[in-house]
């Protein structure tokens, strides 16, 4: 395909598109609260009940994010028929187990990423769901902004040619008492910050035949810089980074034979990105506001399009994706030592 003459059009669907479904919140920590924000503020979604391990606890937070009811019980809100669709923001290594619980409880789900600490738990979590017949899906927002639609669609018609090499980051700098630097809850840099290089790069080229990494503890003793290099059988190589110990540039980068995608800082993000021609140095600018997690509410919008179309999966994110690319996580830690306490 030769170089288009303006950028395809996001396909992602309006607040008003989708119906509006109850949703059920587990864990009330910093996700969970932007989350609900992005619910409130921008969509039609409504919060039904919220849960946490104190009924104070959960009632505080209903009243900050609005929610119709508060439950100390988890049983009391997988029992409560306004709850169709279970969000669940817990620490990393309770996804699995809450998973499960709301999966046999016959609620639809969506898991903060990661789904599991490691591909096996998310192996666990999707046979169950798909045995169920219920929704499920990672919460990775990412693939469900509008921009990454329009990337797909470039990606999709050949616009790049063939893809040579893929450079992502994620880093940022965490204050001592951070959760992401405790041992207890699987901190490190891997399953926070470096999903977004690591799903980046699989989503576009697939599973790699080479992995090679090196990786740096924080002080705590979690992993705290991690630099991957993704080899494929093809032209392909991707160079990625994350880390927990101070700010990284954030952006990402697609370079294929025909053409070049920049993303500007913060690429896993609301934002914009220029499409630059190989063989002119004529250029695209796609913009889009770079409204940071009040972007979350495009995630709940897949999940509500895809229950009312009656799927189990969402065909920007199957199932069999996440697990693919905790493939490679575990593949990267392995080659680091990076095990977690807890497997």
């Amino acid at each position: 395909m030769t170089f288009p003459e303006h950028l395809p059009v996001s396909r992602r669907p309006m607040p008003d598109e989708v119906p509006s479904l109850g949703w059920g919140i587990m864990g009330t920590g910093w996700i969970a609260d932007k989350f609900c924000a992005a619910l409130r503020d921008s969509t039609t979604q409504r919060i039904s009940a919220v849960v946490s391990r104190s009924q104070s606890r959960a009632d505080a937070f209903a009243t900050a994010v609005g929610a119709e009811r508060a439950h100390g019980d988890v049983e009391q809100m997988l029992a409560d028929p306004t709850v169709d669709v279970v969000y669940i923001a817990t620490p990393h290594p309770n996804h699995r187990d809450d998973a499960l619980r709301v999966i046999a409880a016959g609620k639809h789900v969506l898991i903060e990423k990661p789904m599991g600490i490691n591909a096996q738990q998310a192996r666990e979590v999707a046979a169950a769901a798909r045995e169920a017949g219920v929704f499920c899906a990672e919460a990775l927002w990412t693939l469900f902004l509008p921009k990454f639609d329009v990337v797909r669609q470039l990606v999709q018609a050949g616009v790049l040619g063939e893809i040579i090499a893929i450079q992502a980051d994620q880093g940022e700098w965490f204050d001592d008492g951070h959760r992401i630097l405790d041992p207890e809850l699987a901190g490190g840099a891997m399953l926070d910050l470096g999903t977004y290089p690591v799903m980046f790069a699989t989503w576009l080229l697939g599973q790699p035949d080479e992995v090679q990494a090196v990786g740096t503890r924080a002080d705590s003793g979690v992993m705290g810089t991690v630099t991957m290099s993704l080899h494929y059988p093809t032209l392909a190589q991707a160079s990625l980074q994350t880390s927990l110990l101070g700010e990284l540039p954030n952006v990402g980068m697609i370079s294929g034979t025909k053409a070049m995608l920049q993303f500007d800082r913060k690429f896993y993000q609301p934002g914009s990105f220029t499409l630059l021609d190989r063989a002119t140095g004529r250029a695209l600018r796609y913009e889009e506001k770079a409204i940071e997690h009040a972007g979350l509410f495009h995630e709940a919008l897949e999940v509500a399009r895809c229950i009312s179309e009656g799927r189990t999966e969402t065909p920007l994110r199957p199932l069999g994706d996440t697990i693919s690319y905790l493939d490679v996580m575990d593949d990267v830690r392995d080659r680091i030592g990076d095990r977690f306490l807890m497997e």
